[in-house]
């Protein structure tokens, strides 16, 4: 059964929850009411029908390497108190943005490689547990326009992913919202950090173990064929 859903109602729905983390994190300089769909995974519960309950969320620029009907049952992986499925981000794109929040703090984990450390996400690939996000106390308190400038105060943050950059400033402050995915479930392709300062260090971050379930060609890079 395939819903179609209108961009331009549901992004007047999305604006008023948004609103307040767009300057935050969208790459303007301001608060542009189009921009507010690139927030939409952020809100989804509050905008999808109640009995809608697990949404799947991707990217375009991805390839299948495996039945997508596979990653649903990651959902049954989730601990409890999780609301969200993601993989980390496999450049050190965070390193970067956490940069003055790093500097006062020389022994945190943010912006750091894995397997220790805290690299950020990347909302390519996303598994919506909307029943949890909308019963997670903690969660909607978190979209809450004093928490978002709170967080983003503490941490010196300043991003232009959208819904991306939000799910790594929390996951920061609260893993336990995130069931972090296998790299293999987005593996992400774009090596633009690599050549932009970050040579020493990329390959810590950049490394997959693993068959590869789904490619993602993020920054225009082309997906290998088969």
């Amino acid at each position: 059964q395939v819903i179609v859903h209108d961009v331009n109602e549901l992004t007047e729905k999305l604006f008023p929850i948004v609103e307040a983390m767009q300057k935050h994190f969208s790459a303007g300089s301001g608060t542009y009411y189009s921009d507010s769909i690139f927030f939409l995974s952020v809100a989804m519960h509050r905008i999808m029908p109640k009995e809608i309950t697990r949404v799947i969320q991707v990217d375009l620029d991805l390839k299948y390497k495996t039945n997508i009907r596979d990653l649903f049952d990651e959902f049954d992986n989730f601990p409890e108190g999780a609301v969200i499925g993601i993989a980390r981000e496999m450049q050190p794109v965070y390193r970067h943005t956490f940069w003055q929040y790093r500097r006062e703090n020389p022994q945190t984990k943010v912006g750091e490689p894995p397997p220790d450390g805290l690299p950020g996400f990347n909302s390519g690939v996303l598994l919506l547990n909307l029943e949890a996000m909308r019963q997670s106390k903690l969660y909607n308190q978190l979209l809450e326009p004093t928490m978002v400038q709170k967080l983003t105060e503490k941490y010196h943050f300043k991003g232009h992913l959208g819904d991306q950059d939000f799910f790594t400033m929390v996951g920061m402050e609260h893993p336990e919202l995130f069931h972090v995915l296998d790299c293999t479930w987005n593996r992400q392709l774009c090596t633009w950090w690599r050549d932009h300062g970050y040579s020493d260090v990329f390959d810590q971050y950049f490394q997959c173990e693993g068959e590869v379930r789904i490619y993602h060609g993020n920054c225009n890079t082309p997906i290998p064929e088969d």
